[in-house]
């Protein structure tokens, strides 16, 4: 399976679109959670729906539209930590740092990981939970 990044349309598609959908469910059904930030420059609160998937330190999060133009990912780099709700509880997360997905497969938890492999994804981002 070929690596996918999304092109840069959808993702805003994604965000005046589907994400105003997808928020009412993300934080409480599995592999999805709903991610909590504060923009760098407007201070503004964000909640963003993600798939993610737990390691057993914290999250795996797949960047589809890669990390060099996600506005989330810079405002949670930026911040440090985030808060992360997940099947209706909120988590704080730390130590944000992009990884290869090859390189984060390993920390996935095992019942996950077939779906996890299945993905087109290059890139993910590691986040450390207080677990």
């Amino acid at each position: 399976m070929g690596v996918a990044q999304f092109p840069r349309w959808y993702a805003r598609w994604n965000r005046l679109v589907t994400n105003k959908i997808v928020r009412l469910w993300a934080g409480w059904v599995p592999a999805m959670g709903l991610l909590t930030h504060v923009g760098r420059k407007s201070g503004k609160r964000y909640r963003t729906p993600l798939n993610i998937f737990p390691t057993g330190e914290g999250l795996a999060v797949f960047l589809p539209y890669g990390p060099a133009h996600t506005e989330w990912l810079k405002n949670v780099t930026a911040a440090g930590s985030a808060e992360i709700q997940h099947y209706g509880k909120t988590i704080t997360v730390t130590d944000p740092h992009v990884v290869t997905k090859a390189d984060a497969q390993p920390l996935v938890v095992s019942r996950w990981r077939p779906i996890y492999a299945r993905a087109p994804f290059a890139e993910v981002l590691l986040l450390k939970t207080g677990n």
